[in-house]
């Protein structure tokens, strides 16, 4: 499987529901807690060309956006051939 990295906070329910996924899905994830590191959330800015609000989510180092696209990927049965290792 392509390596998943996913910026986050604590108290974010956006970012709990795409941990659930996949954990559900049995997807190992790096989790990266932006909350009190501005170093963290600058970089996650930087990967996100601009994205601000958490979770920001990568697979295989390629920038998915957040929870909603995540569970939209997940719908249309597109999110499985993304994880796959190419």
């Amino acid at each position: 499987m392509k390596p998943v990295e996913i910026y986050t906070t604590q108290t974010c329910g956006f970012c709990r529901a795409a941990k659930r996924l996949l954990d559900d899905k049995g997807v190992s994830y790096t989790e990266i807690d932006v909350a009190r590191n501005p170093q963290l959330r600058q970089e996650m800015m930087t990967r996100a060309k601009g994205g601000y609000t958490v979770p920001q989510i990568f697979i295989g180092g390629e920038h998915i956006g957040g929870c909603n696209e995540l569970y939209a990927l997940e719908r249309s049965a597109k999110l499985d051939p993304i994880l796959k290792a190419a």
